[in-house]
């Protein structure tokens, strides 16, 4: 691929698309919305404590056990820091789970990893890489950048509904469905960059981001279970804490830290988050089901 075509699509084409992604998100809040913090505390708290606090230990740990080379670790540990993604609200409403704690959680984590990925980012290039060896990257200007494409969107969003609802909702039927095809073009160009990459270390990378994704959802059903939330608030946080923003991890890769070693790991997440998640949804409505159908048994042997 050209280097002026990779240049423009990291440069230009995905930040636009990533602020399309949250300016979508804004459109669909209020601040009546942010009630559930306080309506469900414990789901949204506990949620976040697992993505933005426990995720991270969790990648290095993987990382040390998988002995991944310092740019497949890094990448782990890239994904690990960002925030969770439109996909996972995507996957929460086809699972029929809580949509509103889905979408507060992922907003609210958006907004806090502006601050926390430059320092996260820092400290792990310099954890990972021998001095002088790592890539070159500014705490303030990625702060700067990040928020061009978070937390001004989803602020602008939510400014423009409270001004139009009609409008904005007229606008969201549109930008929903552009932001799952900037997401999967994003993975598909990351594939595209780093495919020798890619295919030369599947068997390597892979099973330290398989492990990545079905344990940071094992760790958020843990969390809620520990904190006695109901199933479907379980469902929602374990997808949350598990599926991250690949497409900000991509981005992080390609366009701040140009270093396409480091889109390795996010690349083969990218891809099989969705599936993982697929299953962990299917084995909560056999789940589900099973319990259904042995209530009316339990109820007769009582009577």
């Amino acid at each position: 691929m050209p280097p002026e075509v990779v240049t423009l699509v990291n440069t230009v084409i995905v930040p636009i698309g990533l602020a399309a992604i949250m300016f979508s998100m804004g459109l669909s809040l209020t601040l009546t919305d942010f009630k559930e913090v306080v309506r469900n505390p414990k789901a949204v708290f506990g949620g976040l404590f697992g993505q933005l606090v426990c995720l991270p230990p969790l990648a290095m740990a993987i990382a040390w056990a998988f002995q991944l080379p310092p740019a497949m670790a890094m990448g782990l540990f890239i994904l690990a820091v960002c925030p969770g993604g439109i996909t996972s609200n995507a996957i929460t409403y086809a699972a029929k789970a809580n949509v509103a704690l889905a979408v507060v959680m992922t907003t609210l984590s958006s907004l806090i990893t502006v601050f926390t990925i430059p320092l996260l980012v820092s400290w792990g290039l310099g954890h990972y890489y021998l001095a002088g060896e790592a890539p070159q990257m500014s705490a303030r200007q990625t702060t700067m950048q990040l928020a061009q494409m978070t937390m001004i969107p989803v602020l602008s969003g939510m400014a423009l509904r409270r001004l139009n609802a009609d409008w904005a909702d007229r606008m969201s039927v549109w930008l929903r469905p552009a932001s799952l095809v900037v997401l999967v073009a994003v993975i598909l160009f990351s594939v595209l960059v780093s495919l020798e990459l890619v295919v030369q270390n599947i068997l390597r990378a892979g099973p330290a981001a398989i492990l990545l994704n079905v344990l940071g959802m094992g760790l958020g059903l843990a969390i809620a279970t520990a904190l006695g939330l109901v199933r479907q608030d379980k469902l929602t946080v374990g997808i949350e804490v598990g599926i991250q923003n690949a497409t900000m991890a991509t981005f992080l890769s390609l366009s701040i830290l140009k270093d396409v070693s480091l889109a390795i790991t996010p690349t083969i997440y990218g891809i099989i988050m969705v599936v993982n998640a697929g299953l962990l949804v299917q084995w909560f409505k056999r789940r589900a089901a099973r319990q259904a159908a042995s209530e009316p048994v339990a109820a007769d042997s009582a009577a």
